[in-house]
């Protein structure tokens, strides 16, 4: 499983990560293919890795995503494996699993 791969072999990841991954796994799994860059033709093991990518890589750096954007280039050519995704296709899942991990990790309002 890619997240399993990316979490061992990055320290700076904390645990708190590990324990939301396998949520943040079940949450894409769910709903990739209904996502507008969907491509037909491919399947959940093509995009979990990306998701991976982005998820983790909140986690990882916060911050902005413009600050971010070369790791996570990086991180998903490390652990993308078999993925038949284009780079710009991983792009689309990584920004949109970053997005959904900063939407979850602002503070609510009052």
């Amino acid at each position: 499983m890619p997240v399993a791969f990316l979490l061992e072999r990055d320290a700076r990841v904390e645990s708190a990560v590990a324990v939301d991954a396998r949520q943040q796994d079940d949450y894409w799994s769910r709903i990739y293919s209904d996502q507008r860059y969907f491509r037909p033709g491919c399947d959940y093991e093509d995009y979990a890795p990306a998701y991976c990518v982005g998820y983790v890589g909140h986690a990882q750096y916060g911050g902005s995503w413009d600050e971010a954007e070369v790791s996570l280039r990086a991180n998903w050519e490390r652990i993308k494996g078999g993925s038949r995704l284009t780079r710009e296709e991983a792009l689309a899942a990584i920004r949109a699993a970053w997005d959904k991990a900063a939407a979850e990790h602002r503070p609510h309002a009052c």
